[in-house]
Formats: C-alpha cells, sequence, structure tokens
C-alpha cells in the first residue's frame, strides 16, 4: 500500500479567527495566533487500484501573493496537480477511481483529467456540480453504518466513504484501513489540525449544526481507532502521513 501526498501549495497561514471561527466565541480568539497553511490532496495505490482522494485546484491555477490581514493564505504554488502527480510517478491514465470529499475546487478542480476514471461523489454534490458522464458515480450510502458513522458506501476493500455533511450539504469522509490503522481523508472538517485537537469549526460551512455534529463523529472515531489524519489545508496533512503519525486527542 502506497500512499502519497501531492502536494500544490505551502509555507501559508490561518488566523486563528478562520481556523476557530465558526464555534470559538469571539471573546476567546487570539487574533495574533496563525497556523500553518498548505494546499495537499492525496493518492493511494494498494495494489490493485490506484486512487486519488480528491484533485487539487485547475492546473492553470496561479501563485497568489499573501495579502495583509487575509484570514487563510494558502502558500506560495510548488506545483500543479499535474506536476505532483508526475513527481508522484504516475499518470493520468493510471487512476483507476476517484473519491470526492466535497464540491469546493480546490478538492475539485482537476476532475476533468480523468474521464477513465471512476468518480465516486455524494449525489448532493454530483447535482450541485452539474456532473454527468457514465464515469461519474453518485454515492448514496447504502451500505448502512460504518463504526460511529451512521451512513456509508464501501469504494475497495479497504476504502469506505461516509456521509460527514456540514462543511457543504454533501460533504464526505473518505476512510482507508491498511492493517491496524486508519488513514482519514477529510476534506476540510477541520482547516488546521490544531482546530481537532481544539474540538472547533471553521467560519467555512454549509450548515454549522451538521458540521458540528460531523465533527464530534469524527474526533470520537479518531480516539477509538488508530488514525492518521490527512488534512488538506496544513502541513500536518502530509507530515501526518510521513510520519505514520496516529492522533492522540
Amino acid at each position: 500500500m502506497k500512499i502519497i501526498p501531492l502536494k500544490y501549495y505551502d509555507g501559508g497561514y490561518m488566523t486563528q479567527a478562520f481556523a476557530f471561527g465558526g464555534s470559538r466565541d469571539k471573546s476567546q480568539i487570539d487574533l495574533s495566533v496563525k497556523y500553518r497553511s498548505s494546499l495537499q490532496n492525496f493518492l493511494i495505490d494498494d495494489g490493485k487500484d490506484v486512487i486519488l482522494a480528491d484533485t487539487g485546484l485547475p492546473n492553470n491555477s496561479p501563485d497568489i501573493a499573501p495579502k495583509e490581514g487575509a484570514p487563510l493564505w494558502m502558500g506560495h504554488k510548488v506545483a500543479t496537480f499535474a506536476e505532483a502527480l508526475e513527481k508522484a510517478g504516475y499518470r493520468p491514465e493510471q487512476i483507476t477511481k476517484i473519491v470526492v470529499t466535497h464540491k469546493h475546487p480546490d478538492h475539485t478542480g482537476e476532475l476533468r483529467m480523468f474521464p477513465q476514471a471512476s468518480i465516486y461523489i455524494s449525489q448532493t454534490e454530483a447535482d450541485a456540480m452539474k456532473l454527468t458522464g457514465d464515469h461519474i458515480v453518485r454515492v448514496h450510502f447504502t451500505d448502512g453504518p460504518f463504526e460511529n458513522f451512521p451512513q456509508s458506501q464501501r469504494i475497495t476493500d479497504t476504502l469506505v466513504l461516509v456521509r460527514a455533511e456540514g462543511h457543504t450539504n454533501g460533504n464526505s469522509v473518505a476512510i482507508l484501513k491498511e492493517g491496524n490503522v486508519y488513514y482519514m481523508f477529510h476534506g476540510d472538517v477541520t482547516y488546521c489540525d490544531a482546530a481537532l485537537y481544539e474540538n472547533e469549526l471553521s467560519v467555512v460551512f454549509e450548515d454549522k449544526e451538521k458540521a458540528l455534529q460531523t465533527l464530534s463523529r469524527v474526533r470520537a472515531f479518531c480516539q477509538t481507532h488508530p488514525t492518521v489524519y490527512c488534512s488538506t489545508h496544513c502541513p500536518e496533512g502530509y507530515l501526518n502521513i510521513e510520519q505514520k503519525k496516529i492522533i492522540q486527542l
């Protein structure tokens, strides 16, 4: 089993007001605190399938300089999605499956590169994006509960997609099991790992109550299963994989 972070932007920051501001009272936010930010998605090669967990921003996205007072800056561009895939040693035609956590363009920007791959995405998100084609697999989460998540859809023997609304109305989380360890590709349940530890919600959500419920389920899963937490918007996302670091809450 290979799990490879595909890195696009690095060296950025987010403010505590952004990372925690969806749930923490303003009076308890330290305006001077910033957390490191980046942008990456992930490739899984299980020996049978080569799977992407999300597909980054469009290849032509620019390198944008930070703006004074910006709540989030992803950092400088280090690679396009295509370049990151090539650096990992893979070609687009080798990708057999893609699991999409949610509709935002930093997670779906290069779905167009993979007309040959089966793209698994919740029906809610697929409809919102108006996706068409035989390779689009609208997920209805018909496989029953997975651990403490009430609804799931199995993608492979070791990979499952669970319903996890809140950040978006069709948000999902992908969970991979390798031996006794779980890898959680959560999209944007939190924007930085500090928010997971502190049990805080960022300012980006479509349904706050469901987002808080999803965060609670994610934390409960990590507390009861040895889990490597694979974040999209902070460097812990790739460091946790490189170190095979089990999250400790």
